[in-house]
């Protein structure tokens, strides 16, 4: 057991560290623009599925609470969270739909959308980016393939290069924490 717990630790490490090698300036663009978003007032809408969603609401909650610092909160809403809005469109429309329709009632131009999906080929994520670019949001992507679809439905794409979706998701929540970070740095000191 201690070996395989070792191994599992080990290949989280090695798939962050091959992040990091490739997409650390993709992450300095990305809180860059983020920190713009924010000085303007405007707000960041992050969605996903199953495990993404939940990274979608933790990040939101680290925006919206605080992270490290005590700080105002900062604009921000997970679109996973309204059963009755997530489940009347999936019965009336489509479940493809279900986070385009919330961003064309919910985003404006100015506005930031995080789209999460650890293989970057979920339908409802890339349509909700393609609708959010369309509006003028600013469209960030949490992948996780260099030839995603989701790459083509994005200003900046964050991609973590493997294929086992507890690594990927892994590196997608330090990715998370380190917006938030460097946010609450550039924004606050």
């Amino acid at each position: 057991m201690k070996t395989h717990i070792q191994a599992i630790f080990q290949e989280s490490a090695r798939v962050r560290d091959a992040f990091l090698a490739e997409g650390v300036e993709t992450l300095i663009e990305v809180v860059n623009q983020l920190v713009e978003v924010i000085k303007k007032g405007d707000k960041v809408l992050l969605f996903g599925n199953g495990g993404s969603a939940a990274d979608a609401q933790h990040i939101a909650a680290e925006f919206v609470n605080r992270y490290r610092i005590e700080r105002r909160p900062l604009s921000a809403l997970a679109l996973t969270t309204d059963t009755s809005i997530l489940t009347a469109i999936g019965n009336d429309y489509d479940f493809d739909d279900i986070f385009s329709k919330q961003l064309q009632a919910l985003g404006r131009k100015g506005d930031a959308a995080i789209g999460i999906s650890t293989s970057g080929k979920s339908i409802n994520v890339n349509k909700g980016l393609q609708i959010a670019r369309e509006i003028g949001i600013l469209t960030i992507g949490l992948g996780g393939a260099p030839d995603s679809p989701m790459k083509d439905c994005c200003d900046y794409y964050l991609a973590v290069y493997d294929s086992t979706t507890p690594r990927v998701q892994e590196t997608h929540s330090i990715i998370g924490h380190t917006i938030i970070e460097m946010l609450d740095m550039r924004l606050f000191g």
